[in-house]
């Protein structure tokens, strides 16, 4: 299953409700949803994968991956967190395939710079959920130690994995460098287990989310969203379950968070800016620009996000770009809801 739900206010004004980050060409030159689907189609068929959306959003991603069944395309009635999301996409899988099925978990907004390693650790991550019966986690070998991720510390070794030792939120940069040097991987969102085991531990752990299964178990899809409450499903089931294991995975992923991640993650000049658009770059160094049906000039500048579309220009620093959220509630509404 994949999620692909959000908004993706940190890509804005490029990304809007109707057109949110997971439909937007950030990491290449298709949407990154449509990136999700074709790293995933050399270990799991198109009529195997799920795609779990926001309703108003359900026909838009249907018609940008046509080649998925267009009821593999599931709407959510609200936003409810990925707990909520994922137990639904257990029990449709169950619904749909009574021989015990194993589910892989992904996001739509990731950059995945080495696919093929990227599947070679989903299976190795499937064979260690059916062998342990366990809920199964990947964690990134981090490249630098980044405050914008969660981190794993690796617990007891257990045949090509580890046991969890504990789940640790954000942390400040002094703590994340000190996390990197005692070897904790980064929490990649990426999930593997049977679903029968899922569902058991839900039911057992996931107060907001247990006493809605059976709606989800008849099909009610309705009645399971209005049931639950919004959590996590690191909180609301892997921080309290005992039987998480961690594998490591080494293929170039990267969160496609916010502006300054495309300086990662896209192809760069000589002076190290990212653009995408009509942009000319003069004596300009580590810019991230995104010009959409206009031509942009920046000239003796340097660690600058600039994003222009539809006459709205937004000029931050790449350490800020993190926090559009906060410019986004600072401005009139009528800036905000210009589309």
């Amino acid at each position: 299953m994949i999620l692909a739900g959000g908004a993706g206010s940190r890509f804005w004004p490029l990304s809007t409700p109707e057109r949110p980050k997971q439909l937007l060409p950030l990491a290449t030159q298709d949407p990154l949803l449509v990136d999700a689907v074709r790293r995933l189609t050399p270990l799991v068929p198109p009529e195997r994968i799920l795609v779990i959306t926001g309703e108003a959003l359900a026909d838009t991603v249907r018609g940008a991956v046509p080649e998925l069944p267009p009821n593999n395309v599931i709407g959510e009635p609200r936003a409810a967190g990925t707990g909520p999301a994922i137990a639904w996409a257990a029990a449709e899988i169950e619904r749909r395939d009574a021989d015990d099925p194993t589910m892989l978990c992904v996001h739509a907004d990731w950059a995945i710079g080495q696919p093929a390693a990227f599947r070679d650790t989903l299976g190795r991550a499937a064979a260690t959920a059916e062998r342990h019966a366990a809920l199964v986690t990947v964690g990134i070998v981090p490249t630098r130690p980044d405050p914008g991720f969660g981190y794993i510390q690796l617990g007891e070794h257990v045949n090509g994995a580890h046991r969890v030792a504990r789940f640790v939120e954000k942390p400040d940069r002094a703590t994340a460098e000190r996390m990197v040097a005692d070897g904790y991987l980064w929490n990649s969102g990426i999930f593997v287990w049977r679903t029968a085991i899922f569902l058991a531990e839900v039911d057992a752990h996931a107060r907001e989310i247990a006493p809605a299964l059976r709606s989800a178990a008849l099909g009610d899809i309705a009645a399971f969203f209005t049931a639950v409450t919004p959590v996590s499903v690191d909180h609301g089931v892997l921080e309290r379950s005992h039987n998480v294991l961690v594998v490591p995975g080494d293929f170039a992923w990267d969160d496609v968070g916010t502006w300054a991640a495309l300086r990662r993650v896209r192809a760069r000049d000589a002076a190290g800016n990212a653009t995408t658009g009509d942009v000319h770059p003069v004596q300009t160094r580590d810019c991230v620009v995104y010009a959409e049906e206009q031509t942009v000039v920046l000239y003796g500048v340097a660690d600058l996000v600039v994003v222009a579309r539809d006459g709205i220009t937004v000029v931050t620093t790449v350490e800020r770009a993190a926090d559009l959220k906060s410019m986004l509630d600072a401005l009139p509404q009528r800036v905000r809801d210009r589309r």
